[in-house]
């Protein structure tokens, strides 16, 4: 029926919108995560000794407590993960929409994804 196409047709357009979106927000996280991780983890600091160190941990890295942001960075990167999680399901989706060889279903993901990219 008609009213099914433009329901199928509106329905890929806005899980083609919600991809591109996923997309951004992943990105986003990237630039976070990266933000978060420690600047204290150069070479000098990793081999320095400390004041008052002494006995055969001394410049160790292995021995050394990670730093406090390290939790931090870890729950980017869980985020980042189930970001990207979501945009392979997505992407899997309107994939398979399109493979259903429909022209319209076509220009409803064509479309989706400009609109999505655009915003």
């Amino acid at each position: 029926s008609p009213a099914g196409m433009v329901l199928s047709v509106l329905v890929i357009l806005l899980l083609s919108v919600l991809y591109e979106a996923v997309k951004m927000g992943k990105a986003v996280l990237l630039r976070r995560a990266l933000l978060a991780l420690p600047r204290s983890l150069s070479q000098e600091a990793l081999t320095e000794p400390q004041q008052g160190d002494s006995g055969p941990a001394q410049g160790s890295p292995s021995l050394m407590a990670f730093p406090i942001s390290f939790p931090r960075w870890f729950w980017f990167h869980v985020g980042q993960t189930l970001f990207h999680v979501v945009q392979v399901v997505l992407g899997y989706m309107v994939m398979l929409a399109v493979m259903s060889y429909n022209a319209w279903i076509f220009l409803g993901a064509i479309a989706g994804s400009t609109l999505g990219y655009f915003m």
